[in-house]
């Protein structure tokens, strides 16, 4: 019987969480499945507790080369019209699968259905915090590319991938150093496949406090985005899609980003703020990173002059404190 979707789990040194991710895809109990875990190199005991689950799972091992390569693999090895990634510290909830299917057979011309996940925050090994990303609900038409601007497509476990969509963008872009979901995103909706949305909340991403490289290395990750959100734009500008909806998200995400740098590096702050493009009313950024009163300064006398008000607002505050 082949297989409705696969379930591919890439696995490296996480011999905590490796055992409950592959129960939690057992669980799915969906008749028309496959679940296919790749071990990266782990030198833990990884590789023991998946062999542990026997002919339940296929199973292969191979040296570590990084997440991409592993998922690429993975990929080869499934046979699934559809595709479900889920890393090897995260989990899925009940009835996910069964969910995403039903709807995707409503929609035959769907590439990616993309779906919210549960953030669970760790610390000291105890959960600190949990949040949906993103946090709104999927409402009306949604438009992806505007999505992907702001950051709000999720995470690698949150959508149903159609198999022969990632095999015509060639996969995962191993050279790629962080974002890499992000990119593949962008590279499908190039391709011009197909996105839709459902507010079922279809897996758990676990954060650490240990970090990630998206949280150590923030000057690549900056770099990265921007360098995603330039090729998003010049895509858009050269296709005739550059909406001024989707130009201010592009802003909205590069003032996000000065922001983030101006207190590490008050030059690359001034450079990433000058890649802002105006048009004829002017970008005004809005949301908790742009509160009224930063507003009024950034649209009166510019980015800079915002951030050392800003600065000396929050030192008037810690003193009052």
């Amino acid at each position: 019987m082949t297989p409705a979707v696969s379930v591919l789990i890439p696995c490296f040194n996480a011999e905590r969480w490796v055992g409950a991710c592959i129960e939690s895809a057992l669980a799915q109990n969906y008749p028309k499945s496959e679940i296919i875990v790749f071990d990266d190199g782990s030198v833990d005991s990884s590789p023991a507790i998946i062999r542990s689950f026997g002919d339940r799972i296929r199973f292969e091992g191979g040296s570590n080369q990084g997440a991409a390569v592993a998922r690429n693999r993975l990929l080869e090895l499934s046979q699934g019209e559809w595709v479900q990634y889920l890393d090897a510290d995260d989990e899925l909830v009940p009835n996910k699968l069964k969910a995403n299917l039903e709807m995707v057979q409503s929609k035959p011309d769907v590439d990616v259905l993309v779906g919210p996940v549960e953030v669970e925050y760790l610390r000291c090994g105890a959960v600190s915090g949990r949040a949906i990303s993103p946090a709104h609900k999927f409402q009306g038409a949604v438009d992806p590319w505007r999505m992907l601007a702001l950051w709000e497509l999720p995470q690698t476990g949150g959508p149903l991938w159609r198999r022969s969509a990632l095999l015509d963008v060639a996969g995962w872009r191993k050279e790629q150093p962080c974002c890499q979901e992000h990119e593949l995103y962008l590279r499908l909706l190039v391709a011009g496949k197909k996105f839709a949305f459902t507010n079922f909340v279809g897996a758990v991403y676990r954060r650490f406090e240990t970090g990630t490289l998206s949280t150590k290395d923030m000057p690549l990750v900056r770099r990265e985005r921007l360098k995603i959100e330039a090729r998003l734009e010049a895509h858009l500008e050269a296709t005739g899609a550059l909406t001024p909806e989707r130009q201010w998200a592009i802003n909205q995400a590069r003032f996000e980003l000065a922001r983030s740098a101006w207190p590490e590096n008050r030059a690359e702050a001034r450079s990433i703020a000058a890649t802002i493009r105006k048009d004829r009313s002017g970008f005004r950024p809005t949301g908790l990173s742009a509160p009224p009163g930063y507003q009024f300064f950034y649209h009166a006398f510019g980015f800079e002059i915002a951030e050392r008000v800003a600065k000396i607002k929050r030192s008037i505050m810690s003193v009052k404190s």
